[in-house]
């Protein structure tokens, strides 16, 4: 089976990079860190001019109906270039809840909107005591018991909570709860559908932090000296950079694999997707103590870059399901009685 990417995800993967290299920067989220509202107008204009914002959306609702597998290489792009927008949990997590909604009217202006990005939707999904960008949403999806709400911020008391992401804002919601405003009695499959698409792409932007944090660490190996020598040139060193580098090309077909099972459906996806976000949360966490290690005290100063993507990780790792939420999913399907396992297993029922 040929399991490689397609030309016309690896041209719009390319496309999507050549934008972050140009427009997101660390100085630029470094700005954006201590502005008011911590986001760029700008920035989300040519996100929607790219039609990223419209990726999921089905083509009729005016976006490119694409699936899942398509946001796998951009989610590491925006992982690699720190991206401070919420467009993977407006434009890929809650357009596919969306999407799994009844027509209607509601449901398909909501997402004609969100194709040209006029609108941005956050999700309160249940075991989650926080809305990330509650701030910033057109519309907020929140769920209590069996019913999913849609509410706007201002109907809505928000309280901000610290977030070790400056980035990343997070916000506890009171709302009054009423018929009206109920969009579903499915709430608990529906957010179970939000937290898996969630934590994958959770996942593949940790995969694109780890690579980031990875490559500046070994630029500043072979720029600061010690004893008259590059510190990159000492053994230790390389071996603090060669573990996260053995690591991160063993959690990446990991990532792969999970978004090949959130796509087709497999009755074993959320196991698949745990597994994902574990090995990529624990890659990242290698890369940011190791990078540390090499960089020595200024790595978390605010004038060197590490620190940027540092705390992009570590706020990543504790989304959508922590590594004790996972680890325990993980554990309950190995353990489950005649589970398939080993390499011959991987797609068996992809190929009968």
């Amino acid at each position: 089976m040929d399991f490689t990417f397609h030309e016309d995800q690896t041209v719009l993967v390319d496309s999507v990079r050549k934008f972050l290299l140009n427009e997101v920067s660390p100085e630029l989220i470094r700005e954006l860190w201590v502005s008011p509202s911590g986001r760029s107008e700008k920035i989300w204009a040519h996100l929607a001019e790219q039609g990223l914002t419209g990726l999921s959306v089905p083509e009729a609702q005016g976006g490119m109906g694409l699936g899942d597998i398509d946001w796998i290489l951009i989610a590491q792009e925006c992982g690699y270039y720190g991206l401070p927008e919420p467009l993977l949990e407006s434009a890929w997590v809650a357009t596919g809840l969306l999407s799994s909604l009844p027509d209607s009217d509601f449901r398909n202006n909501l997402l004609a909107a969100m194709a040209d990005g006029s609108a941005r939707v956050a999700i309160g999904y249940l075991g989650s005591p926080l809305v990330a960008d509650a701030d910033q949403a057109t519309l907020m999806l929140l769920a209590h018991g069996d019913k999913l709400y849609a509410v706007a911020p201002k109907d809505a008391q928000l309280t901000a909570q610290p977030s070790v992401d400056p980035s990343r804002h997070l916000f506890s919601v009171h709302f009054e709860r009423q018929e009206s405003n109920c969009i579903s009695n499915d709430a608990k499959a529906l957010c179970a559908a939000a937290l898996d698409r969630g934590a994958l792409a959770a996942a593949a932007q940790l995969l694109g932090l780890t690579q980031r944090m990875l490559d500046l660490s070994i630029d500043y190996t072979a720029q600061r000296k010690q004893f008259g020598k590059p510190i990159g040139s000492y053994q230790a060193v390389k071996h603090h950079l060669a573990d996260v580098a053995i690591k991160l090309e063993f959690a990446r077909p990991v990532v792969h694999r999970a978004a090949h099972a959130l796509a087709h459906g497999e009755a074993d996806c959320s196991a698949f997707i745990s597994h994902a976000k574990i090995a990529a949360s624990e890659v990242a966490h290698l890369a940011a103590r190791n990078g540390i290690q090499v960089h020595g005290a200024m790595g978390y100063t605010w004038e060197m870059d590490l620190q940027i993507f540092m705390k992009m990780a570590w706020a990543l790792d504790a989304a959508w399901g922590d590594r004790s939420f996972h680890l325990a999913r993980m554990r309950a399907f190995v353990l489950e009685s005649g589970v398939a396992l080993g390499p011959g297993c991987t797609f068996k029922e992809t190929q009968q």
